[in-house]
């Protein structure tokens, strides 16, 4: 992609800030990078998850760009030194953009991040976010219990907070008090409680807590789970009647149980207070307008027979260049997802402090979709890619996960099966080997 180049000579830097960041909300960004380098600054774009170069801020005008930006985010222009945080709401050239600055300081000069906010999707209510209708109506009977914990877990820029404020949005109504407790409040919505963490003051997330459990809510969000405090008050308030929603940065089902037990949490009030749990990826999705169909490579026939139990010898691709309504075969992401629901068994294993072997077991079962298996299916369906999928899941572990699954259920349906006999001849005589020792005893009371 050929790098813009913008007039700093002529242009006010104000409009030149504008103009890049109307051109990245334009094209779907999320994120903005101001790279210092030796040349100046590199802005780059980051849009479907990958990074691409924009343009190049000369030297000559690199701290007023970066003056400019801190300026408008409420930064301190002074600070040089230090990393600061800021934000930018407002509309710019007709465009309302709701945005999160992140200023780091390095050995080539300072760095700054923007993150556009687009929760366009939670406006879109449940049904918009790519669920399976396997998992769909697991996430529908989670929120509709009185109390306990959902947790929707995975890494930074997964779609965690759409998939959280989705679920807050489907339970606001008048008859609902919703609070939450965040850093920062990513998206003001009318109705819910919201406040801002401010670790400066002495205002965290567990002192914000145990004021909310004193305002008679319904439903608490937090908006991430960081440490051993903040989980234990978090499930404390889920056993005394609330429903409480919070993110945690884990990979799957079984290691956010992991993590949890490692936070110190006593096993019996952690199997009482959690209800479900939502770990996510974000895919890139094919393009609708130049995808072609191709035969499946024999490693991809053996993925989808282990993951799905089907053959499938063809599937959609991207094609390489893509057309004019994407890049590179690609448009837009969607969420991969592995949702369990915490039933008994469960419950009595995290409480029986069973080894991860065991737990594993009692996870994945044949109601619960992998991350891999998820993924497949959309593969399949021809929403994204094997390659997207092969880059975003651990393949060897999720298969070890399913493959142990299958072995357990196979044990287990066999256990009790009695062994056949093997039918004998009454004409052939027994062999050595099968002739058992008679002795005395048995010989008087056959005779008599």
């Amino acid at each position: 992609m050929a790098l813009l180049q913008y007039d700093f000579k002529n242009q006010e830097i104000a409009d030149i800030v504008n103009a890049i960041i109307v051109y990245a909300a334009s094209n779907k960004a999320s994120d903005i990078h101001f790279d210092p380098c030796s040349t100046g600054l590199k802005v780059r774009f980051r849009i479907d998850g990958l990074l691409q170069d924009h343009t190049i801020v000369p030297a000559l005008y690199q701290r007023n760009l970066t003056t400019r930006i801190k300026l408008i985010s409420g930064m301190n222009i002074t600070e040089t030194r230090l990393p600061q945080d800021g934000a930018i709401k407002g509309t710019i050239n007709g465009l309302s953009l709701d945005m999160r600055v992140s200023c780091l300081v390095t050995n080539m000069g300072e760095k700054i991040v923007i993150r556009i906010l687009d929760y366009s999707k939670s406006s879109d209510g449940l049904d918009s976010l790519g669920f399976s209708k396997r998992n769909l109506p697991k996430i529908k009977r989670m929120t509709e219990v009185p109390n306990g914990i959902i947790l929707v877990t995975g890494a930074t820029g997964s779609g965690k907070s759409t998939t959280t404020y989705t679920m807050l949005k489907a339970l606001n109504n008048e008859e609902t008090n919703i609070i939450t407790v965040e850093d920062p409040v990513e998206m003001n919505i009318e109705g819910i409680n919201q406040v801002q963490v401010n670790a400066e003051i002495g205002l965290t997330f567990a002192q914000v807590l145990r004021s909310i459990l004193r305002q008679d809510p319904n439903v608490i969000l937090i908006g991430e789970i960081r440490d051993s405090e903040t989980a234990q008050i978090a499930v404390r308030a889920s056993i005394t009647g609330h429903l409480v929603f919070s993110t945690i940065h884990t990979n799957n089902s079984l290691s956010t149980i992991e993590r949890l037990l490692d936070m110190d949490i006593e096993r019996y009030l952690l199997s009482s207070a959690l209800t479900g749990i939502v770990s996510q990826k974000l895919a890139r999705k094919i393009c609708p307008h130049c995808r072609y169909q191709r035969e499946t490579t024999t490693y991809e026939k053996e993925i989808f027979r282990r993951t799905l139990g089907k053959d499938v010898n063809v599937i959609w691709d991207a094609a390489k260049g893509g057309c004019q309504y994407c890049r590179n075969g690609y448009s837009g992401r969607i969420a991969i997802q592995e949702v369990l629901l915490i039933n008994d068994e469960i419950r009595d294993a995290i409480n029986k402090n069973m080894q991860k072997e065991e737990l594993k077991r009692v996870v994945y079962t044949k109601d619960v979709a992998t991350m891999l298996q998820d993924g497949m299916e959309k593969v399949l369906e021809g929403i994204t890619s094997f390659e997207e999928i092969y880059k975003i899941v651990e393949i060897n572990d999720e298969l070890d996960n399913i493959c142990y699954n299958e072995e357990q259920q196979f044990e287990q349906t066999h256990a009790q099966e009695p062994v056949p006999e093997t039918p004998t001849d009454p004409t052939t005589p027994p062999s050595p080997e099968t002739t058992q020792p008679v002795s005395d005893e048995t010989e008087m009371l056959t005779f008599w």
